[in-house]
């Protein structure tokens, strides 16, 4: 490697080490700034000033998980397409393909979906494990 290539990674090097740095300073005067209290009131949870009674810990159903996590992947998918749709002119004729191979796919996963009632709320599935 000559000179020339190892100087022009001095600017990157520098900023990771000057990010770091920043972040342990900013660590280390919160903690050494912070409040320091400790008492029994503090560790009771905050529920707007209303006492908390029975067990606070409700289970949800594990379809507000499914139905979450579909909806991140799906709307990930989308801002795919949209990206695609604004480079179309760039790829041509193998982006057009590679876009149709991508839609195919979503609806492989969505028939998939349905076709396992996982996006029904009324039936109850059995699992087995």
């Amino acid at each position: 490697m000559n000179k020339i290539q190892s100087f022009s990674y001095i600017p990157i090097i520098s900023f990771i080490l000057t990010s770091l740095f920043i972040c342990f300073i900013i660590l280390f005067l919160g903690y050494v700034l912070g409040g320091k209290s400790k008492s029994n009131k503090k560790d009771i949870p905050f529920e707007s000033g209303i006492t908390s009674i029975g067990n606070t810990k409700i289970r949800f159903s594990i379809h507000f998980y499914l139905i979450a996590m579909f909806f991140v992947i799906f709307d990930i998918e989308s801002i795919y397409l949209y990206s695609w749709s604004v480079s179309i002119h760039f790829s041509k004729w193998m982006g057009f393909i590679e876009a149709i191979l991508f839609i195919t796919t979503l609806l492989i996963s969505l028939f998939y979906l349905l076709s396992t009632k996982s996006l029904y709320w009324n039936e109850k599935k059995k699992f087995k494990y």
